[in-house]
């Protein structure tokens, strides 16, 4: 069946201004033009959509979306796949946060009783899918999918308790660095103060710990822009200068 821009627009539940401005940006483009000069969609052109539409669901970028589409090797079957298991991991996330308001309004009725650990039930998950979408590529093709998944699982399964204590030392972390990176000596004890937080820090985080994964990841601070913003917000060169701490901290440095 075909589809003007008019009839994909309701059919799809998106707007006639975005199927024209994905058309001019080149991630779906009509089947042809008719001689009244409307754009004609088909059967691989509605598919197409979907795929678009599935993975915006998934908070993924159109400049993204883009090249995973318009790839020679994109697989339209395996692709669905994939989006089957984020989307029932997502609706897993959102079972956990509805059961935790239906507990919290049990708590507030005085019905139930409710852990601290309880309450923060679902929240864990929007974390590392958070850090998923910004970071998972990188991390996945560096490290490995098992290392990954190990990590997130270490992450999911923390008490409360390891939880504060690591959000303590990546505050910690940025104080030291901070002062160490007046002294200008990333061999220095406060730079390596700040290189052995970081371990401890990492460690909680992944659930394990190596010195070569310690030295990629530092490494990964300076390559990679978006890390090296975060650390230089306030004092640009910062992330170098803790990479060269960790470098040095785990015998890396030669």
């Amino acid at each position: 069946m075909e589809y003007t821009v008019q009839k994909l627009s309701k059919l799809a539940g998106v707007s006639t201004r975005t199927l024209r401005y994905y058309d001019e940006i080149g991630i779906l483009k009509p089947a042809r033009i008719n001689s009244s000069g409307y754009r004609i969609y088909g059967e691989a052109e509605v598919d197409r959509l979907q795929q678009i539409l599935f993975y915006r669901e998934l908070g993924v970028s159109l400049e993204n979306i883009k090249e995973i589409v318009t790839s020679p090797s994109f697989d339209g079957a395996k692709a669905l796949r994939e989006h089957h298991e984020k989307l029932l991991a997502k609706r897993e996330q959102l079972d956990l946060l509805i059961a935790n308001v239906e507990k919290s309004i049990a708590v507030t009725e005085g019905r139930i009783t409710m852990s601290d650990k309880e309450k923060f039930e679902g929240f864990k998950q929007r974390l590392i899918d958070a850090n998923e979408k910004k970071y998972g590529k990188e991390i996945r093709e560096k490290y490995g999918e098992d290392a990954v998944e190990k990590s997130n699982k270490a992450f999911k399964n923390m008490s409360e308790e390891d939880y504060n204590k690591m959000t303590k030392l990546g505050e910690e972390i940025h104080e030291v660095l901070a002062e160490a990176f007046k002294t200008g000596d990333p061999a220095g004890e406060l730079a390596q103060k700040a290189a052995d937080l970081h371990k401890q820090w990492i460690s909680m985080a992944w659930g394990q710990y190596s010195k070569e994964a310690h030295a990629g990841v530092a490494e990964m601070y300076v390559d990679d822009e978006r890390f090296t913003a975060y650390y230089d917000k306030d004092q640009p060169g910062t992330a170098a200068f803790l990479r060269d701490a960790i470098l040095i901290y785990t015998g890396m440095n030669k």
